[in-house]
């Protein structure tokens, strides 16, 4: 089915998604003295004596800034902060349809790592919370980490964690139904971008022990002399974690790497996933073929092949790997429970109480729907709950 044609006719229609209503009724003399001038005066120094009353008297507390710089949109590449508006503003529209999280869609004129950070350090007093969107790797890693280290609201990239989350959540349920223990499996992770490397390491904060990350080049190892910073730091955290890395470490290809492997997790391009690659994987293997809209390798040739759960990142198959089930009840815990910073126990959480909401997981269905409405309150109260 073409969506295309429909889906420009629906923003041209209504001229994009997203607009701004009033809370507050403006139909008198006095509505107008309450809402703004001269009574907005006395809430402005209240403010202005004591910070904290901010979320009480406006909106910021549960306002969230879904920022990009336009350089990895989707699966169109560095297209610019003006293409990538369409996709902030859905996922304004997401945060507020499954969260009840106001959310803005900013984009930035700019990919120099320092201006970006400097931008949002300027704006983050009209927010809540930060949502880091389609910047790419490697520079996503410091912008998020620096923000960190510099906001007292929480920032999240949801490229990475989001991702990471609900594949988290996905592998729970179908290791549910292949009998398996994360701590005995040996996962392959295709793709060492923003979201391999994110997806690893939750798995790893969740109990997994024998893994390997590949790029196009091959095993992220020790013994690799062509990393970027965030892969060699990647190394330096994670060194002897890998079952797959030895002294000679002659496994470099991913088509090796994948032999006798429970769990192949994908993130990196189309058909970069053989049938004989499949094959070669343990018995009741798990795959999750995520690039979008072309998945590394087609659902249906993974099962023929011998894939027992098989999960991706498109809406028309079953198992959607979709991050809509994360971000919108995340934030939510996180405003309602005022957390400053995320921890990876509140994204184990978030994986475990969206694993949950799947009754009795099958094959055909270890991820709950998108419009499931328990997801978001139930990852929600999970986050909250993970607080300590």
């Amino acid at each position: 089915m073409n969506i295309g044609e429909p889906s420009l006719e629906l923003h041209q229609k209504h001229r994009g998604k997203i607009e701004t209503k009033s809370k507050v009724p403006l139909q008198t003399r006095e509505d107008l003295s309450l809402a703004y001038t001269p009574g907005v005066a006395t809430v402005c120094t209240t403010i202005a004596e004591d910070k904290t009353k901010l979320n009480t008297y406006t909106n910021v507390g549960n306002t969230v800034a879904v920022i990009t710089d336009g350089s990895a949109v989707l699966g169109l590449g560095n297209i610019g902060p003006e293409a990538a508006m369409p996709v902030m503003e859905g996922k304004a529209i997401l945060f507020k349809e499954f969260g009840g999280v106001d959310a803005v869609p900013i984009c930035l004129s700019t990919q120099d790592t320092e201006e970006i950070i400097k931008a949002i350090v300027a704006i983050a007093p009209s927010f809540g919370g930060i949502n880091l969107e389609d910047i790419s790797a490697p520079r996503c890693f410091e912008i998020e980490e620096r923000l960190k280290q510099i906001l007292p609201i929480p920032v999240f990239h949801d490229d990475q964690h989001g991702t990471a989350i609900v594949v988290l959540a996905g592998l729970i349920n179908a290791l549910k139904v292949t009998e398996k223990e994360l701590g005995a499996i040996k996962v392959v992770v295709a793709g060492a971008g923003a979201a391999g490397m994110a997806i690893t390491k939750l798995l790893l904060s969740a109990g997994m022990k024998n893994f390997a990350l590949v790029d196009s080049q091959g095993l992220i190892c020790k013994h690799r002399t062509d990393l970027n910073q965030a892969k060699a730091n990647f190394i330096k955290e994670f060194s002897g974690a890998s079952a797959f890395c030895n002294p000679s470490c002659p496994i470099t290809r991913l088509a090796d790497v994948i032999k006798d492997a429970d769990v192949l997790i994908g993130v990196s391009g189309p058909n970069t996933v053989t049938t004989e690659m499949v094959k070669s994987m343990n018995e009741k293997s798990i795959v999750f073929a995520m690039a979008n809209p072309t998945p590394e390798i087609m659902p249906d040739l993974a099962r023929r092949a011998g894939a027992y759960v098989v999960a991706t990142g498109r809406s028309d198959f079953p198992n959607q790997v979709n991050n809509v089930l994360a971000f919108p009840g995340f934030f939510r815990g996180l405003f309602d429970s005022g957390a400053k910073k995320i921890t990876n126990e509140m994204k184990i959480a978030a994986a475990e109480a969206i694993a949950g909401c799947v009754a009795n997981p099958t094959p055909e269905e270890i991820i709950p729907s998108p419009f499931d409405k328990n997801v978001a309150p139930a990852v929600a109260e999970a986050v909250k709950n993970s607080i300590i």
